[in-house]
Parts: structure tokens; sequence; C-alpha cells
């Protein structure tokens, strides 16, 4: 059956900076399929249970009931269940396996269980990972519109 992994979204997206936390998050949902097995109509359902995220950079979690979830823009670098530092710079494809809980009925039973989990896992996305510089001054730019960090021979805002 087709089932769908689901997505991994990143936070921030496509570029993070080394050694904040970047949050991941996945979007996953149940899938029913409806089957015909030697004449009997079988419903299965698959249920998302658990994650495991390959960060790209030699690291993993899960597996871990934590899908994770979006977070506002304004929190962007806060640590959470599934967020990831990167120590280094580059680009990381970062996959999310989602693992699924399966029932089935044959001609409109009752649900029963499927022995174990079924793992799927979606296609690499690419994270970049860059570092940032930050250099202070002694003087502004409408002292010194030449001085560095000013935008040369621009002039000086009111």
């Amino acid at each position: 059956m087709p089932i769908n992994p689901g997505q991994a979204t990143a936070q921030p997206s496509p570029h993070t900076l080394r050694g904040a936390e970047t949050n991941f998050f996945a979007q996953s949902a149940a899938q029913q399929f409806d089957i015909t097995i030697l004449n009997q109509a079988v419903h299965v359902t698959a249920t998302p249970v658990q994650y495991t995220w390959t960060y790209g950079d030699g690291t993993s979690l899960g597996p871990t009931p934590a899908a994770g979830g979006p977070l506002p823009q304004e929190r962007w670098g806060e640590k959470t269940a599934t967020s990831h530092a990167y120590a280094e710079t580059g680009d990381f494809g970062v996959v999310l396996t989602t693992h699924f809980q399966g029932t089935y009925s044959v001609n409109g039973g009752p649900p029963l269980p499927i022995p174990g989990q079924g793992q799927f896992s979606g296609p690499s996305q690419t994270v970049s990972v860059w570092r940032s510089i930050t250099r202070n001054f002694a003087d502004d730019c409408l002292r010194n519109p030449q001085g560095q960090g000013c935008p040369a021979g621009a002039p000086p805002s009111p």
C-alpha cells in the first residue's frame, strides 16, 4: 500500500544558523485503504505513532512519539523536543521516518491489530547551515558614513 510518510518541516528554513536550535516537526496523518484479498473486502488503517529524525550530520533522534510542532517566528531558535543544533556549517539532508501501527478488518468486521510497525521514510530535505558574525563598532553611520559596517557613499538617514 502506498503509505505516505508525511512531511518534515524545519524552522527556520531553508537556512539556519550553526549552534542555534532548528525546530523540526512532522506533518503526518492516519491513512485508510480498502483492498480486496481473495474476494474479501479488507479495510486497513495506518496510524503514525513514532518518528525518527536523521539530521544529516551523523546524529539522529528517535524513535520518539513526539511529532513536534510549528513555533511562531519570535520563538525560532528555542529548544524543542525535536529540535537540533548543528555544530558545523554546510548542507545537510534531513530524513523523517514515520513509524505506523496498523489495524485491519475483513468484510466490515471489528478492527484487528496488525503486529509490529511499518516504517516509511520521506525524501531527504536539505537544510543549509550558515554561520553568523557579530561585530561592535564605536561610531555610527550618522557620525562616520564611511565607517565599517556603513553603506559606503550612501547618504546617512535622518
